[in-house]
C-alpha cells in the first residue's frame, strides 16, 4: 500500500471543493525553488489613470476620448451644452443607418481642427450616449478648450 507523507483533513462539502485537503485551512501552496511570477509585473508604483477633465478623458492606450450626448435630427450641427458628464451635440442628420454618427464625427473633426479619419466613434453606435475617440495627438486640455469655444455658437 502507498503511504502519503501528509494528513488528509475533511473540508466542508460544496460544489467547488474536494472532500479532502492536504494543506491546513488558509495556508498558501508552497513555492518551488526558483519559482517566479511569470507575466505578473511587480511595479513599485501603481499605474494611475489620468483624471478626467469633465467629458474629456484619456483611455489606457493614451487616446483622448470625449463623452457625447447626441441629439440627431436637429436643424443644424452645434455644440449645445457642456456638462461634467458629457458634451451635448445637435446633429443635422437622421438617426438611421449610421448617418448621424458619421455626421457627428465629421462635425467634431471640423470643430477640433482634425482630420476626419482621426475622429472615430468608440462606443454607442445605436445610443444617444456615445464615446468618440481621437486618434490624433492632442491633449485633453486643448480639446476641452476648443469645445468650450463652440458652446452656443451657431
Amino acid at each position: 500500500m502507498l503511504q502519503l507523507g501528509c494528513r488528509l483533513r475533511p473540508l466542508a462539502a460544496g460544489p467547488c471543493t474536494r472532500a479532502f485537503s492536504r494543506h491546513p485551512a488558509g495556508a498558501e501552496m508552497p513555492k518551488k525553488a526558483g519559482a517566479t511570477n511569470k507575466g505578473k509585473s511587480e511595479s513599485k508604483e501603481p499605474e494611475r489613470p489620468l483624471p478626467p477633465l469633465g467629458p474629456v478623458a484619456v483611455d489606457p492606450k493614451g487616446c483622448v476620448t470625449i463623452a457625447i450626448h447626441a441629439k440627431p435630427g436637429s436643424k443644424q450641427n452645434a455644440i449645445t451644452d457642456l456638462t461634467a458628464e458629457a458634451i451635448s451635440v445637435a446633429i443635422a442628420a437622421p438617426p438611421s443607418e449610421g448617418e448621424a454618427n458619421a455626421e457627428l464625427c465629421r462635425y467634431l473633426a471640423k470643430v477640433l481642427e482634425l482630420r476626419k479619419s482621426d475622429v472615430v466613434l468608440d462606443k454607442g453606435g445605436k445610443s444617444r450616449e456615445k464615446v468618440v475617440k481621437l486618434l490624433a495627438s492632442a491633449t485633453p486640455e486643448e480639446i476641452l478648450e476648443k469645445l468650450e469655444k463652440q458652446v452656443g455658437k451657431k
